[in-house]
């Protein structure tokens, strides 16, 4: 797995942003570097020494070619930098909070009740974050925030009209006097990932933790529609839910046609995931005839909808084009079985905390 938080020693005394540079191969160096950017001075047995305005930086255990151009948050009274935004990567998120007012059953990563408020950093890390790049914003719930939400959407995209942004949020906060807002925004460049699990609202709230949710939620996706906003409506698939997969299939179709993207998504096996993991976990590749019938009727009603983090070998063959690789790179891992499966470059393989024991009764069969 690729490491996202390092071993550091710095001079500083207070929490700061900063992009290490190398400027190894072929990376040009410029005339004026960044005020942020650190650049390397020597390697020795023990650490990679960079320094710049921010003051001195030594990163223990990780060769600077891998890390040229990433953006780190370091941390100097825990001696520990955090890998906000890899240059060589197409998937990076910030956690915006950890704060949370739903306790989903498969939270793969379960609230807690303090917040610490990261908008600043994150601002600078947006800025220097490469070209073209589009951005996780996640939780928790970011939309606590709302308020400090908007404004460090409004003033990353005044700034890089070239970044995207792509939000998680269960979609309970919003109202009308936030249409003003949203209006000031270029929505083009925002994807709200929201996730509906069933189109019974007592399933869906008792998946969520929170009565009521349901019946919150679909005003708000019709206000949001409203300002012409894109989003990408998510379920994750679990034995409660999986039997009213067709209805929910016909909700989206009729109720929400305006919607991106509907995923289907495989259940991850962390936090709340890993602990409820025997009442959860659904056989996609032994029951996938509930997702067909739910995916058909989709398309063929002209919702564009996809399958995450599906294996590849547990989806019948007809349906494998649905199945995209979405697993980021820096938790994504391949069992014994997958060494010489033909698909493994386009298969998005699993969660590196999946069992090794993967569960799936139709595997290797792609």
């Amino acid at each position: 797995m690729i490491p996202l938080r390092l071993k550091v020693d710095t001079d500083a005394t207070e929490p700061y942003v900063a992009r290490l540079r190398s400027f190894e191969g072929t990376s040009p160096r410029p005339d004026v570097l960044h005020p942020h950017d650190v650049t390397l001075d020597f390697v020795d047995g023990e650490a990679s020494h960079y320094s710049g305005a921010t003051g001195s930086l030594r990163v223990f255990g990780v060769d600077p070619s891998e890390l040229d151009g990433d953006t780190m948050l370091v941390v100097p009274t825990r001696k520990t930098a955090h890998r906000l935004i890899r240059a060589s990567s197409r998937h990076n998120t910030l956690l915006v909070t950890e704060r949370c007012d739903q306790i989903c059953v498969m939270c793969s990563q379960p609230p807690k009740k303090h917040h610490v408020d990261m908008f600043p950093l994150f601002e600078t890390a947006v800025l220097l974050a490469p070209e073209h790049s589009t951005i996780g914003l996640s939780g928790g719930e970011p939309t606590l925030y709302k308020a400090k939400l908007f404004e460090f959407l409004r003033r990353t995209m005044a700034a890089r009209p070239d970044v995207h942004f792509h939000i998680l949020t269960n979609g309970q906060h919003f109202d009308r006097s936030d249409l003003p807002v949203l209006r000031d925004l270029d929505l083009t460049r925002v994807l709200w990932g929201i996730p509906v699990y069933s189109s019974d609202s007592a399933v869906h709230d008792d998946i969520v933790g929170k009565p009521g949710a349901f019946e919150q939620l679909r005003p708000n996706l019709a206000l949001l529609c409203q300002v012409g906003a894109r989003i990408e409506l998510r379920t994750v698939l679990t034995k409660p839910n999986a039997p009213g997969l067709l209805d929910l299939a016909k909700l989206v179709t009729t109720a929400l046609p305006f919607v991106e993207v509907w995923a289907i998504m495989q259940l991850e096996n962390i936090g709340y995931g890993r602990k409820n993991w025997s009442t959860l976990f659904f056989d996609s590749s032994t029951g996938f005839d509930q997702i067909a019938r739910a995916l058909d009727i989709a398309v063929a009603r002209g919702v564009r909808t996809k399958l995450y983090n599906f294996p590849l070998c547990t989806v019948p063959r007809a349906y494998q084009s649905y199945a995209p690789s979405t697993i980021s790179d820096w938790k994504r891992s391949y069992v014994e079985e997958c060494a010489a499966c033909s698909l493994r470059q386009e298969c998005g393989g699993f969660f590196e905390w999946h069992p090794k024991t993967h569960g799936y009764g139709r595997f290797g069969i792609a």
